[in-house]
C-alpha cells in the first residue's frame, strides 16, 4: 500500500456561522476540524469512517486540481476534509478516526500504475449519501488513472452481482476515474479483485494489438 501523507490537521471550537453556513455544516454544529492529505479518495473512506465513529458530520470535501504531484503549497496536498461536530470533543473524536482510518487505507501499486479497490463494509452517511445507498451498506470504491479505470470498471461489474451508484467519469479533479459499487460485501470484494486484476493487465501490456 503507498502510505497517506497527513499534510495539515486544525480544530476550530466555535467557527464563526457565517462561515459554518457557506460550507454546508448542519444548523448547530458549530466545532470544526479541517484535513489536508496528498490522497483524496483514501480521505473520503476516511472521512465517512469519521461519520460511523462519533457525532460528527462531513461539511465540505473537495479534490485539488491536478492531483497532490502538482500542489500549490506544501500543506494543500490533493485534498481538503472538514468534519462538523455540535462539541470541540466530538469533532476531534471523529478527526481521530479519520486519521487511524488513514493509516489503513490507501492505493496500491501495479507495476507503477497506481489504484484504489477497497470494500467499504458498511458506509456512513458520507458515503451513503454520495452513492445513493442505505447506511450500513457494502460499497466498493474503485479508482484508477483514466483508461485502466474505465477498463477495470467494466470488469468490475461482469465479476459480481454489483449495481453502478456512482461513475467517476474522467477526467476527475486529479485525472483520474472509477466508481462506487454497491452489493454485498462479498460481490464488493469480488469486484476490488477484478478491478485490480484488470489495472494490472493494462500495466503489464498497455496496447493492445
Amino acid at each position: 500500500m503507498i502510505p497517506v501523507k497527513v499534510l495539515a490537521v486544525r480544530y476550530l471550537a466555535n467557527a464563526a456561522p457565517a462561515l459554518c453556513r457557506q460550507l454546508g455544516a448542519p444548523e448547530g454544529y458549530p466545532s470544526l476540524g479541517l484535513l489536508t492529505t496528498d490522497c483524496d479518495d483514501a480521505t473520503y473512506i476516511a472521512l465517512d469512517a469519521a461519520t460511523k465513529a462519533a457525532q460528527v458530520q462531513v461539511a465540505y470535501a473537495r479534490s485539488f486540481y491536478a492531483g497532490a504531484a502538482n500542489a500549490t503549497t506544501p500543506f494543500a496536498g490533493e485534498v481538503i476534509g472538514i468534519l462538523a461536530a455540535q462539541t470541540p470533543g466530538a469533532v476531534r473524536s471523529g478527526m481521530e478516526a479519520a486519521l487511524a482510518e488513514l493509516e489503513r487505507v490507501g492505493f496500491e501499486d501495479a507495476a507503477g500504475v497506481p489504484y484504489l479497490a477497497h470494500t467499504v463494509s458498511s458506509v456512513g452517511t458520507f458515503l451513503a449519501k454520495e452513492a445513493g445507498v442505505r447506511l450500513g451498506s457494502a460499497l466498493a470504491y474503485l479508482i484508477a488513472p483514466p483508461l485502466e479505470g474505465m477498463y477495470a470498471m467494466d470488469a468490475a461489474l461482469k465479476a459480481a452481482d454489483v449495481t453502478l451508484c456512482k461513475l467517476y467519469a474522467p477526467p476527475s479533479e486529479t485525472n483520474f476515474g472509477g466508481g462506487l459499487l454497491a452489493g454485498t460485501q462479498s460481490a464488493c470484494d469480488a469486484a476490488c479483485a477484478a478491478f485490480a486484476d484488470a489495472v494490472a493487465e493494462i500495466a503489464a501490456s498497455p496496447v493492445e494489438r
